[in-house]
């Protein structure tokens, strides 16, 4: 044995180790023991001696304990470690949580946009309820769109602060609160104030689903799950007026509230109870709180000091000291006041200032504007010209939901695809990949817009063939064909602008989303108030070949920045540090 230089015997650090750690030993978090021969000269502690504070890591080696024996004469054993498993770092989870995560995270995305979907083919009987006009009805459509643009740049600074859960699970509360209201409400302003808190309840399902995402997994493998958010979210806005349609056919519009009350109230309940905190800042904060608990209650039960490597003049040694842990993020966040005044500011700033970002967010808005413009078009057009009734017009938007389902699939593997081709590209040849990698920007943002290029053409495409396709002696199938065709070509450009922004402005990527997501619904909040109008005023033929020529001139986005892109990222203060 050796004096610890406090009059307490100082055992064999093994045994220590063995009774503090137990089987713990093989701990990957743990350093390895250092024999007390390389440290002759230990220094003394006592309740005197100053804490210090180190920066914790999701890689930081924890270290062993300096002694198992208290100064005290009279003492419980040393408190056992804490444990640490639930604190790890969210991309060392297991791939099947990581899944389960996802899964549930793109549900929530899907029953949200279902949420916008369902409104439409109740306003009828709304309308008729309150006596106004169907288009004062779909100010509700408006509302809640406001609500979803408006939320998440207030809610985003206190899920940086305080995760992701109490986010989800408060938002999510105000959301079924609010449907219950929409279900239960007497009155036309009563319904568009619901719907306003309904949009801002449910806004953090869809915007922060992608942070959840960014959470989880590095850039190199989010395609899969942006694949997955982005068709939950397409197929939810089909679903919507198709279930919806079949209820106010058989049923009061009453009823299309509460089934969402009802499907509402079971994923806040999933959520609650099977949702994990997936942002790593709070974990290690979290981690940090709890080893500093631990050692807290060890110095109350006057055990002193852990073994701490220090580093100087290139030689590394072990000294005891009283520690605690500190988190760099912690020290970095600003104030929850400032921080929402730069959720606020910066994402205008940068759709005022950034071309890529104006130009992706008119490009989007203007997608979202024609997916919201179906939920009166579709029904509008099949009723009229194929005499359908309200359940027949809204099972149109099962081609939606294929559609959606099959530009899913396609992005899933399409890139799976062209990996496997560089691959046999670079084994074939090896002077080939950095030659290919130039010419195809692959190792760039511009990388995420090829596919895009080609597949956004669908959605001009399914514009002209659904409005020159509207004739009662052209089978109902036709038109319904070009919705899914149009919906394709919608969801390639909502993947491919989540993607670019998020690779190209990376630590401000959250605020150029929030820029094109506050565009895409207000945008698509708007265009419900003058579909009817618009396709009684132009007909059918010349109000969707107008929506379609504009689509056909916005393609030109993609093919602008795979051209010029990396010359565009250069003249950007925001973009151009990641050169």
């Amino acid at each position: 044995m050796q004096s610890n230089g406090a009059g307490t015997p100082r055992t064999d650090r093994l045994s220590i180790l063995i009774e503090v750690y137990g089987d713990k030993l093989n701990g990957p978090s743990m350093i390895k023991a250092v024999d007390s021969s390389n440290n002759p000269e230990e220094n003394i502690l006592d309740d005197s001696s100053p804490i210090i504070y180190h920066y914790l890591t999701f890689e930081t080696p924890l270290p062993f304990p300096s002694t198992s024996i208290s100064t005290k004469s009279t003492s419980e054993p040393p408190p056992p470690q804490p444990d640490l498993h639930k604190f790890i770092s969210p991309f060392q989870w297991p791939e099947s949580r990581k899944r389960f995560m996802i899964w549930l995270s793109c549900i929530a995305t899907c029953i949200t946009a279902y949420t916008a979907g369902s409104y439409s083919p109740a306003a009828a009987q709304m309308s008729a309820e309150w006596h106004v006009s169907e288009t004062a009805i779909v100010v509700g459509i408006t509302t809640f769109c406001s609500g979803f643009a408006i939320a998440p740049m207030v809610l985003a600074p206190f899920s940086e602060i305080n995760g992701r859960y109490p986010v989800f699970v408060g938002a999510g509360i105000l959301y079924l609160i609010c449907q219950i209201c929409c279900a239960v409400t007497h009155s036309y302003p009563g319904m568009l104030v619901a719907r306003f808190f309904v949009g801002c309840g449910s806004s953090v399902f869809s915007t922060m689903v992608g942070g959840v995402v960014s959470d989880l997994y590095h850039a190199e493998g989010r395609n899969t799950p942006m694949a997955l958010f982005s068709g939950s979210a397409l197929v939810g806005t089909g679903l919507g007026p198709l279930v919806s349609g079949f209820i106010a056919q058989h049923t009061n519009w009453r009823w299309v509230f509460w089934v969402q009350v009802i499907t509402v109230g079971i994923l806040i309940a999933a959520v609650t109870a099977f949702f994990h905190e997936t942002r790593g800042s709070i974990l290690l904060s979290r981690k940090a709180q709890t080893l500093n608990q631990w050692m807290e209650e060890r110095e109350a039960a006057a055990y002193l000091g852990f073994d701490m490597s220090i580093s100087s003049d290139g030689k590394t040694r072990t000294e005891s000291q009283r520690i605690r842990w500190k988190v760099k993020s912690d020290e970095e966040r600003e104030s929850i006041t400032k921080m929402i005044g730069i959720s606020v500011y910066r994402p205008f700033h940068l759709l005022v200032t950034e071309p890529v970002v104006f130009f992706f967010s008119l490009w989007v808005a203007f997608a979202w504007a024609v997916l919201y413009l179906t939920f009166g078009s579709v029904e509008l057009v099949f009723t009229t010209s194929h005499h359908f009734t309200l359940e027949q017009a809204n099972a149109v938007f099962a081609a939606m939901i294929v559609g959606a389902t099959l530009s899913t699939i396609i992005s899933i593997y399409q890139d799976r695809i062209l990996a496997h081709y560089l691959s046999t590209s670079a084994a074939k040849n090896p002077d080939a990949p950095n030659r290919l990698h130039r010419a195809l920007h692959l190792t760039s943002p511009e990388g995420r817009l090829y596919f895009a290029c080609i597949e956004s053409a669908a959605l001009p495409i399914g514009l002209f063939w659904f409005g020159w396709t509207q004739f009662s002696s052209i089978p109902w199938i036709v038109p319904a064909l070009a919705v899914g065709c149009a919906t394709m070509g919608i969801y390639s450009i909502y993947l491919a602008t989540f993607n670019y922004l998020a690779d190209t402005y990376h630590r401000y990527a959250s605020s150029a989303l929030a820029a094109q997501s506050f565009c895409r619904n207000m945008l698509g909040g708007v265009f419900p108030l003058v579909t009817v109008q618009m396709f009684k005023g132009l007909t059918f033929q010349g109000a969707a070949s107008l929506l379609g020529g504009l689509a056909a001139l916005l393609t030109a986005v993609p093919w602008v920045l795979v051209f010029y892109g990396p010359r565009i990222r250069a003249r950007s203060k925001f973009a151009g540090e990641i050169m």
